[in-house]
């Protein structure tokens, strides 16, 4: 299974919470409060391997995802970026016969440790996807949906004051203000794409992943989630899949190149080259694989 398999139609506001799993671990609880005592990056890897059965889709990554940054992560199809991105919030789980090895630390602890709710990852780190999936509910209904379900004790002014704080933090609230009670599938693509992401941000993460969120829209608004990332991350860490080169140069702090190899069985294994400094990566890569890659000699 490769990186371009199914591009899965649920995220955080899509999942009830699970009564066999037990409360997150204190260190989880307070890991937005106290980020400086729980290590450098808002989340890290380490020696991460990712299986779809015995199958080893992603091998040994170990990563460090900095505070309110943009990290890209690059490299040909088949090398295991949407899985990485995936296993950051337990989203692999949705899929039976993945298992990751290994720890992913998210403020110093590891979601993969017994006891550890993944609705409350999935609520600390949010998924944007690849196309736009507003739900077919209004537009209000699409962004406080997420919030209910995940425990929201405020009054109905509380709740429009929500969904309009989440509007105008994804750029959205001006050219929606007047028709909440519409449909969301009534949007452009381009305005689907920003009402998920506002959907994610009314669940109150500090993380927000986004799995390819510009492949299916045209250049204009492209552009315009672009813009909106780059605001965005004043307030949140952003680790955005991409396959277009040019746009991990324009809004990423850092890229990650993934590549992949075979392995005894002619089965392709993507494995983590390098994570550098964006311009740094671009100009002098410190892997001849990465150098080849950006300049366009294989992949």
């Amino acid at each position: 299974m490769n990186d371009t398999t199914e591009t899965l139609s649920v995220d955080t506001a899509d999942m009830p919470p699970d009564p066999t799993l037990t409360a997150a671990p204190t260190a989880m609880k307070n890991a937005r409060e106290t980020p400086e005592e729980a290590g450098p990056g808002v989340i890290e890897t380490k020696n991460m391997d990712v299986f779809y059965g015995d199958f080893k889709a992603v091998a040994d990554v170990s990563m460090n995802f900095a505070f309110n940054e943009i990290s890209a992560l690059i490299g040909p199809s088949g090398c295991g970026k949407s899985t990485v991105l995936r296993s950051l919030n337990r989203m692999n789980d949705l899929i039976p016969t993945a298992r990751t090895d290994g720890e992913v630390l998210y403020h110093g602890a590891n979601i993969y440790a017994p006891g550890v709710d993944p609705v409350e990852i999935r609520r600390r780190i949010g998924m944007v996807f690849q196309k736009p999936n507003p739900f077919p509910k209004s537009i209000f209904d699409n962004i406080a949906w997420g919030a209910k379900i995940n425990g929201f004790k405020g009054s109905k002014a509380d709740m429009k004051d929500l969904v309009e704080g989440a509007l105008r933090q994804a750029a959205l609230w001006d050219e929606v203000k007047d028709k909440l009670n519409e449909s969301g599938l009534s949007l452009s693509g381009g305005q689907q794409q920003r009402l998920c992401i506002a959907r994610a941000v009314a669940t109150q993460p500090d993380v927000i992943l986004m799995d390819e969120p510009c492949s299916a829209l045209d250049p204009i608004a492209t552009l315009r989630i672009e813009e909106l990332m780059l605001e965005l991350k004043e307030n949140y860490s952003i680790i955005i899949v991409t396959h277009n080169m040019q746009q991990a140069a324009r809004v990423s702090d850092r890229t990650a190149f993934f590549n992949v190899e075979l392995d005894t069985k002619g089965q392709r294994t993507g494995y983590l080259v390098e994570f550098s400094p964006t311009d740094q990566l671009f100009t002098s890569p410190k892997e001849k694989a990465t150098e080849d890659y950006i300049t366009g000699r294989f992949g």
